[in-house]
């Protein structure tokens, strides 16, 4: 089992900054790639950014060049998010997932961007 907490979500003006972050506890050592995705409402959740064993990334076009994932070694995982705007506004969750065992996911922690 793993279990994921995030925070720093909150209120920010369009064109600020925020820094999401997830602690991992539990059986981590089989993670395989860990996430944060998003969900708005009324609309599906969307992966937002991936970091997958090894180091390796991706993000979704929406956020490419203003939000960067990365990991410290202690099972911390980031979400630095620049330049934002209304349109980011949703929950974000943190997701982790161990090869036959599934993914994992975090209770969400809530952005608002105000234009």
């Amino acid at each position: 089992q793993v279990h994921l907490m995030e925070s720093g979500g909150g209120l920010v003006q369009a064109g600020g900054s925020l820094r999401l972050s997830c602690a991992a506890s539990g059986d981590t050592t089989h993670i395989f790639h860990w996430g944060w995705y998003r969900q708005a409402p009324g609309k599906e959740r969307e992966l937002v950014a991936r970091i997958i064993s090894g180091g390796s990334t991706n993000y979704a076009d929406s956020v490419k060049g203003r939000f960067t994932i990365s990991k410290n070694a202690v099972n911390t995982l980031y979400l630095q998010m620049n330049s934002l705007n209304p349109e980011d506004t949703a929950v974000y969750y943190c997701s982790a997932f161990v090869p036959d065992s599934g993914t994992y996911w975090g209770q969400g922690t809530q952005v608002t961007v105000s234009s």
